[in-house]
């Protein structure tokens, strides 16, 4: 009888057991996991798998104004940390390879679905590519469900018949609305099936709701520009990155570089969440 009792406690226990963070997150490139406000610190890579993403990617990245703010801080990046982080479209000179504007348009640009097909042609010409990533630019403010459906289903497609090519998703930038408006209830729903199916996500808008220290602003309905409403009067009367730029050292705490839409910080942190999804695609752990 005591038996009978002691066997459901035990199979509740290793259930709860295997839903640590550590699985959430992943453990290496075979696994799923999300780069986020919580992936910005550039010291914590670990400098084996920097090479190790130089040596092994091969990446096409596509976008047009607000994803260039990742490129544009990995630019910056190099003068700031060394020669470890350069990158070109080839990888000459040991640098990282990653094709800049690789595919035409964006997640929304010309239309919902355009990209899906460039994707395709663009990977039947360039087999050796490995990861490909996109951006929006401000489509997913106006989406519907039906509209990330489509995207969700698109990328699914392209795993199925590219299996050797990993691909990230992404969430749209931040546009003011808050967290009752339609860009976030839309960035939920590309999250939870991040989650719920274990793909790689690129959380671009939880990165622009955190500066650097980790304060969250997302409250406060902050937009792609950093700007925020300070007392909740429905005016954007903050800006949480120049705040903090001008409490840090330039050229110590971080790098200048002209961003579109943002500030330099903005474009340090996504530069710096880059540099741990290529350590990730590696085979890091983020441990």
């Amino acid at each position: 009888m005591r038996l009978i009792k002691v066997i459901p406690i035990l199979i509740t226990f290793a259930i709860m057991a295997g839903c640590t963070k550590e699985d959430e997150q992943g453990t290496g490139a075979e696994s799923g996991f999300i780069i986020d406000h919580t992936s910005v610190k550039l010291s914590a890579i670990p400098s084996t798998y920097i090479e190790a993403a130089k040596e092994n990617l091969h990446i096409a990245y596509s976008h047009t104004s607000h994803g260039s703010q990742l490129t544009t801080g990995m630019s910056g990046l190099i003068s700031f940390k060394g020669p470890s982080f350069s990158w070109n479209n080839g990888g000459n000179d040991g640098a990282l390879d990653l094709h800049d504007y690789a595919i035409e348009g964006d997640l929304g640009n010309p239309d919902r679905t355009a990209w899906a097909a460039r994707t395709r042609t663009y990977l039947a010409a360039n087999p050796d590519v490995n990861v490909v990533m996109w951006s929006w630019c401000g489509q997913v403010s106006t989406a519907t469900e039906a509209d990330i459906s489509t995207y969700l289903n698109l990328m699914e497609e392209l795993e199925r018949d590219f299996p050797g090519v990993r691909f990230v998703y992404m969430t749209g930038h931040l546009d003011g609305t808050g967290l009752t408006g339609n860009l976030h209830r839309r960035n939920e729903q590309i999250r939870k099936y991040c989650r719920d199916n274990n793909k790689i996500l690129y959380d671009f808008a939880d990165i622009e709701c955190y500066n650097p220290d980790g304060t969250y602003f997302g409250d406060k309905s902050p937009d792609d520009g950093c700007n925020y409403d300070t007392n909740g009067d429905g005016s954007k009367d903050g800006n949480w990155a120049i705040a903090w730029q001008n409490s840090h050292t330039k050229g110590a705490d971080w790098f200048d570089c002209t961003a579109a839409h943002t500030q330099p910080v903005n474009a340090n942190m996504k530069a710096y969440a880059a540099w741990w999804l290529w350590a990730r695609l590696s085979g890091w752990n983020g441990k």
